[in-house]
């Protein structure tokens, strides 16, 4: 891609101030375009150091409403960066409906040499950034994000006098680092650099523009006809193609990745797991009280060991309705310190969680390195409740099976220990548990129509259980299914569970 552009395109001034002032007034009326449809766009900036990216990121914003844009910079990779997965904060910076967000720098910078206190990526931790990377920037466009990647490219001869020219102004100085200096001295060892990131993460559905800007001027012209562009064909197409779909749901390892398919087998294909499980464990009061202390007492030495080695888990509870997930949370936590995990309860998702990218919620509540998030359902909801309700497309939730093992694949690449619990009751024993919480006023709370109306539709939501346990049951995070009409059996049961998987990892 850059082997093949001159970075020379010149355009004169009198062109530039007349094109500038009609792509500045048709971008004004696209932000309110953007604003009327709901678009979400995110425009990146990349590029050599000197190459103008905020002098374009300026040109870009000036005719905009700053009310409905953001700018993000993506500078050193700070600690608080270093202990969550890569992606994270990038995450974070989502824009919500209507909205635009311009990053100066992103990403991609993460794998290039130059990236002040980045990642140290072995080959196979690169193969694994650029799945984790095209895997992001396909759920985006999948969702309906409008992605813009701009790279600002300079030759090496122009790159060198902008330094100097910064170095002789005693006000711009020290924006010229050891670090800017080496990359001109390796000028080409850095272009092969960007030349494998660019051709690595060029996809159809995120494509790269390169702006020759060698010329400001032309640059800017350049970069300005990409954007409007882009957001004019954007809101042309049909909506069906790009609207964001409504939905309720709710220490680095080196690997090697390939893309995982999208489904192909038929639903009637599906193994019924659940009924092949009988639920029926139990265990005696004496054996209860025994291990019940005794893995209480480990889970709390074992959290305080995660702290002093930084090590993140994150713990997955879906189940039946009334299977016993918030008993079985409190014994799980009863001795841990607080201060070290935290329990997420998942709902209905708020408007400002709706704006956004499903994913989006689950991934800014991931633990950070030496802490423990439990999740009392997850992003599962997008195949079980939104599916069984209508609540989503087909379409969506059938392409979130392979969304959640991306998403999953870059919490363990990261290093977090991931633990997924299916909570299994018979029908029998909900029904009972219904009652019994209907007759007491203690816990008549904990039962409502929902619950209910969810009863009638078991067959259904087993059948889709089913099928989220088969396509999303890999080697990285397996599910597993907690025997749980006996509670005390499934508590024990998680319980050892959590703590064997915790042990090992901090070997």
């Amino acid at each position: 891609m850059l082997l093949e552009i001159n970075p020379e395109q010149r355009m004169k001034k009198d062109e530039y101030n007349e094109i500038l002032i009609k792509h500045e007034h048709k971008l004004t009326g696209l932000q309110q375009k953007v604003r009327d449809a709901g678009l979400r766009v995110v425009i990146v900036f990349e590029g050599w150091s000197a190459a103008g990216k905020g002098t374009q990121i300026s040109r870009l914003v000036n005719p905009l409403d700053p009310r409905y844009f953001d700018v993000r910079t993506t500078g050193t990779i700070t600690q608080e960066k270093q202990m969550r997965p890569f992606l994270w904060s990038f995450w974070t910076y989502l824009p919500p409906s209507g909205q635009i967000v311009i990053m100066d720098k992103s990403w991609h910078r993460l794998i290039l040499p130059q990236s002040s206190g980045a990642w140290k990526l072995s080959n196979m931790e690169t193969h694994g950034f650029y799945f984790d990377v095209n895997a992001f920037e396909r759920q985006l466009a999948d969702d309906g994000y409008l992605i813009i990647k701009l790279f600002l490219h300079i030759s090496k001869d122009e790159q060198l006098r902008r330094f100097r020219a910064l170095s002789d102004d005693p006000s711009t100085e020290w924006r010229v680092t050891d670090q800017n200096r080496e990359q001109n001295e390796n000028y080409d060892k850095h272009l092969r650099a960007y030349e494998k990131m660019l051709k690595m993460t060029h996809t159809p559905h995120s494509p790269w523009t390169i702006i020759e800007s060698n010329d400001r001027r032309f640059g800017a012209i350049k970069m300005l006809q990409t954007v409007t562009d882009a957001i004019e064909a954007r809101l042309s197409a049909p909506s069906a193609h790009w609207a964001p779909e409504a939905h309720v749901g709710g220490n680095a390892i080196p690997r090697s990745r390939e893309p995982f398919p999208a489904p192909q087998e038929k639903t009637q294909d599906i193994p019924r797991v659940l009924q092949s499980i009988s639920p029926d464990e139990t265990i005696s009061q004496n054996e209860y009280t025994e291990q019940l202390e005794y893995y209480q007492q480990r889970m709390r030495a074992l959290t305080n060991k995660m702290y002093a080695k930084r090590r993140a888990a994150a713990i997955v509870y879906e189940g039946w309705d009334a299977a016993g997930k918030g008993g079985s949370i409190k014994r799980l936590t009863s001795e841990a310190d607080p201060r070290g995990y935290a329990v997420v309860p998942i709902g209905v998702p708020h408007p400002y969680e709706l704006a956004r990218q499903y994913l989006w919620r689950f991934m800014v509540k991931v633990p950070k390195d030496g802490h423990l998030t439990i999740f009392d359902r997850s992003w599962y909801g997008r195949v079980l409740v939104e599916r069984v309700e209508e609540l989503t497309p087909p379409h969506i939730w059938q392409r979130a099976y392979r969304e959640i093992n991306e998403f999953e694949q870059h919490l363990v690449g990261h290093g977090i220990v991931l633990l997924k619990f299916w909570l299994h009751i018979d029908k029998d024993e909900q029904l009972r548990r219904f009652e019994s919480r209907h007759n007491d006023s203690s816990k008549s709370h904990k039962i409502t129509e929902d619950d209910w109306r969810n009863r009638e539709k078991w067959d259904l939501y087993e059948a889709a259980a089913d099928e989220m346990l088969f396509r999303t049951h890999t080697p990285h995070s397996p599910w597993i299914i907690v025997e749980s009409n006996n509670k005390k059996f499934a508590r024990i049961k998680v319980l050892k569970t959590v703590t064997d998987a915790l042990d090992d990892a901090l070997k």
